[in-house]
């Protein structure tokens, strides 16, 4: 690997981020519904989900009623939307969409619920971050399609019932361990996403590719889905990046060397990471020797949020195995020092392990890192 010396480490370019972020960009929803499968004998990964969803629906339609209501979690990207829109045209139903931050009042449900067919399903994404006393009226119209609308203030307030159509709820969080118990026992059926391997990325990507009109090679189907970070969204943002690499730069097909190329361009490396990861995993290891170092310094050694370091950038190095969160502060692992190219001094957290790793040793476990920065 290369040394990063010359690499900057402040403020990083928000444009840059967008190209590995898991998270839709304001106009990219449109292009994304371009993409999304229509049924689940289309929909690629997440075997076990697929599985254990078409059993419900498959139940359901047999019995003639709407099946248990649903709740999808794990992170932003990896296809919640897509199954609830999939949901409901394998049951052949209207779907209706919102997210719990436009819930804000109970009257704001009730307005929704109140006008849904029968049959409809509902998609609420986000539905972590939906109000309390929505979260109230809404399990009482999960398990007996009723609300409760109340009418006047004070002592003289009282609580009309109103009867709605059955219908079957779709929660999406990025967050399950926020939803209140109550909430989540009210789902009959839970299924937890999971990041995508390589090769099935490759298999979207070639079906996206395919919807796109534009060739794609083996090879550079392998590349782009290498450096996705597990994440369809992400491998179809920089699939499109490639696309235009190639149309404009190119001859117009995606090869190796122009995904290579596009992605150099776009500063996404080998494994996905990209100039945000590299400068937190540079200042860790240079300037504090590996850590442990508290959130809020390595943020401002960035030139970022402390909540950007930790929302945005965190989970992908942590679940990648460069980063470890301990109670002392974030420390860099071995796989760090060996991805930047630099060696780790003696006395450095995970030093002797990380040395070991480089020169192909075998090591003699970790040593204590420097006091925590607060």
């Amino acid at each position: 690997m290369h040394d990063h010396d010359d690499r900057p480490t402040g403020p990083v370019d928000p444009y840059t981020r967008e190209a590995v972020s898991p998270e839709a960009g304001a106009d990219e929803h449109q292009l994304e519904g371009a993409l999304r499968p229509r049924s689940l004998d289309d929909f690629v990964g997440q075997e076990r989900v697929r599985d254990q969803l078409s059993l419900v629906l498959d139940s359901a339609r047999k019995r003639n009623r709407a099946p248990d209501h649903v709740l999808m979690s794990g992170g932003p990207g990896l296809g919640k939307t897509t199954l609830a829109m999939i949901i409901a045209a394998e049951l052949g139903a209207p779907l209706r969409i919102t997210s719990g931050p436009a819930i804000e009042r109970s009257g704001d449900l009730a307005a929704v619920l109140s006008t849904l067919q029968e049959g409809e399903v509902l998609f609420l994404d986000e539905i972590h971050r939906m109000a309390r006393p929505a979260e109230e009226m809404l399990y009482v119209a999960m398990e007996d399609f009723r609300v409760d609308v109340v009418v006047g203030k004070g002592p003289g307030a009282t609580a009309i019932p109103l009867e709605i159509a059955p219908f079957t709820l779709v929660g999406a969080t990025t967050r399950a361990g926020m939803l209140p118990a109550p909430l989540r026992d009210r789902f009959g059926f839970t299924a937890h996403m999971d990041f995508y391997t390589a090769q099935e990325l490759e298999r979207i990507l070639h079906r996206s590719a395919g919807l796109l009109g534009v060739p794609l090679a083996e090879d550079a189907a392998r590349e782009i889905a290498g450096r996705s970070r597990g994440t369809p969204r992400i491998a179809n943002r920089l699939l499109r990046r490639v696309r235009d690499y190639a149309e404009v730069r190119g001859d117009g097909v995606m090869s190796l060397e122009t995904a290579r190329a596009t992605l150099e361009l776009y500063e996404v490396d080998a494994l996905g990471l990209d100039r945000l990861d590299r400068a937190i995993l540079d200042v860790l290891l240079k300037r504090f020797r590996g850590g442990p170092v508290g959130l809020s310094t390595l943020a401002v050694s960035v030139g970022e949020e402390a909540e950007t370091v930790e929302v945005v950038a965190e989970p992908f190095l942590v679940r990648s195995g460069f980063l470890a969160r301990t109670p002392r502060g974030r420390v860099a692992t071995p796989l760090a020092w060996s991805h930047l190219g630099i060696a780790p001094p003696p006395d450095a957290a995970f030093g002797a392990a990380a040395a070991a790793a480089q020169s192909g040793t075998p090591g003699n476990g970790t040593s204590g890192g420097a006091p925590a920065t607060p």
